[in-house]
């Protein structure tokens, strides 16, 4: 069983940057990609990026195309959300994630406990 656990929320002013971390372990040996959920007050849980084990396949959501990065480091079994530019309606509870398919929560097989980001005007 994969155990995922967050860390890097918080409270900034739009513009600013913040980078989540997201510490992977347990048997990961069916986990084909990671990645980043989000969700907002009041909406559903979305998917944000997401990344393959091979870090062949990347993916980005069209709200965070161009400001955000996600990234594994193999070697610390980290993965990690790099957030610039920050805007109001990025505030959400962030979700580590990880599966088969990390474009959709149906193919999520572990999750985080979450992390609050909030952006302020």
């Amino acid at each position: 069983r994969v155990q995922l656990a967050e860390s890097g929320g918080g409270s900034v002013q739009a513009g600013q940057s913040l980078r989540l971390s997201c510490a992977v372990s347990g048997n990961t040996r069916t986990t084909f990609c990671m990645g980043w959920f989000r969700q907002a007050p009041g909406k559903d849980r979305e998917a944000v990026a997401s990344i393959s084990t091979t870090g062949g396949t990347i993916y980005y959501g069209d709200s965070v195309k161009g400001r955000f990065t996600v990234s594994h480091e193999v070697d610390k079994n980290t993965l990690y959300l790099q957030m610039n530019n920050l805007k109001p309606e990025d505030t959400a509870i962030y979700y580590c994630s990880a599966g088969t398919l990390c474009r959709s929560e149906r193919g999520i097989t572990a999750w985080g406990q979450g992390t609050q980001v909030t952006v302020s005007s």
